[in-house]
């Protein structure tokens, strides 16, 4: 037995070595086709190179680093009216004056530029930073993900269970699913183009039209050129093409559960809505952890949308690096653009994982 024993180790051991050495091509292909080319991104980052040019590259540290994540926040001192030596109030709208920011931000080593004005505890202050357009593409991205990823698990979770509660050979089903997955299967670039002309900031817009006719406006809403408006219609965009994808990811979970437990909860008198809570929801745990995952980390890298629809208008993350790439051809700063947009997904992933518990599942 001892011998068995020690020949089942033996081979086991073998085959070990035969799994790993028919893994060196893989890991030579991943270290050629992603390792080798994010160290690179690493490497140009702590530098000033620029993109298809004869200058000369020089190091420049954390140079690039600083420039993108330095922000700062200063307190704006009122002004004081001479004649009554109280603060100064606006003679339109009546609201205490206060220093332009740009007498406050510091200019060095630096230049600040506004990024907001927010008040705290009677107090005006006004957030500046250096790379006024970065930071808030991070914001806006943030943002975007957090909006789109809850609206369409909510929307996705309801499509799916309407679909669901269809018998599974149904023409009503069928249906149902092929018509859903229409905004998932046109490609970004043409329905971002639908959407651009839909939200056109002129009565030639579907909205601005639909809107006029209803009394709301002037028909004349700038819907992606005013930024108020510009983020909604983004994460609308969104919204509309990726709930499908979301809904067909929960089907699927939804199909994998038993509906002999619905039945018994039926007969114990268990309401929907407990069911749902109490048996759905759990089981549908590891699919949700899976499809929140996709999405987020998918949203966080979001470009297509931003690039096409505003252009240098407005950024996400990803659009402000290929801006700085392409338009600006300053390579070393996007690539330091860049290992922080890696930065911020791993860290997004790797807290998804632990308080998803998909390690455990």
């Amino acid at each position: 037995m001892a011998k068995k024993s020690s020949g089942m180790t033996d081979l086991a051991k073998a085959e070990e070595r035969l799994a790993y050495w028919l893994l060196i091509p893989t890991f030579f292909i991943i270290v050629a086709i992603a390792f080798y080319p994010l160290g690179s991104v690493f490497v140009n980052s702590f530098t000033n190179k620029i993109f298809a040019s004869e200058t000369p590259t020089e190091f420049v540290g954390l140079e690039n680093y600083k420039n993108l994540v330095s922000v700062t926040i200063r307190k704006l001192p009122p002004i004081i009216d001479q004649s009554t030596g109280q603060q100064a109030l606006d003679p339109d709208t009546g609201e205490p004056q206060y220093e332009r920011a740009i007498n406050v931000l510091p200019r060095e080593p630096a230049r600040y530029r506004e990024l907001t004005q927010f008040n705290l505890f009677g107090n005006r202050y006004v957030m500046g930073a250096v790379d006024r357009d970065f930071v808030r593409s991070v914001w806006d991205t943030v943002l975007f993900t957090v909006a789109t990823v809850v609206l369409e698990l909510i929307l996705g979770m309801g499509i799916a269970l309407v679909i669901n509660s269809f018998p599974g050979t149904s023409v009503a089903r069928a249906a149902i699913m092929a018509v859903m997955l229409v905004p998932w299967a046109i490609p970004t670039a043409v329905s971002s183009r639908m959407w651009q002309w839909m939200f056109g900031s002129t009565r030639t817009g579907f909205f601005n039209v639909v809107f006029q006719i209803l009394g709301i406006g002037n028909g004349q809403i700038a819907f992606l050129t005013d930024e108020r408006y510009q983020l909604p219609v983004m994460i609308i965009i969104d919204v509309w093409k990726t709930t499908p994808f979301m809904a067909l990811l929960i089907l699927a979970g939804l199909g994998l559960i038993s509906r002999d437990i619905y039945e018994a909860a039926d007969v114990d008198g268990a309401s929907k809505f407990r069911q749902f809570v109490s048996m759905t929801l759990p089981l549908l745990r590891p699919t949700l952890a899976v499809a929140l995952i996709f999405r987020t980390l998918d949203a966080l890298r979001v470009f297509d949308v931003f690039q096409i629809v505003l252009a240098q208008s407005r950024y996400s993350m990803a659009s402000y690096t290929y801006y700085q790439l392409i338009g600006a051809r300053a390579m070393g700063y996007s690539s330091a653009s860049s290992v922080l947009i890696f930065l911020l997904i791993f860290v997004f992933a790797m807290a998804y994982i632990r308080f998803l518990g998909v390690e455990a599942d």
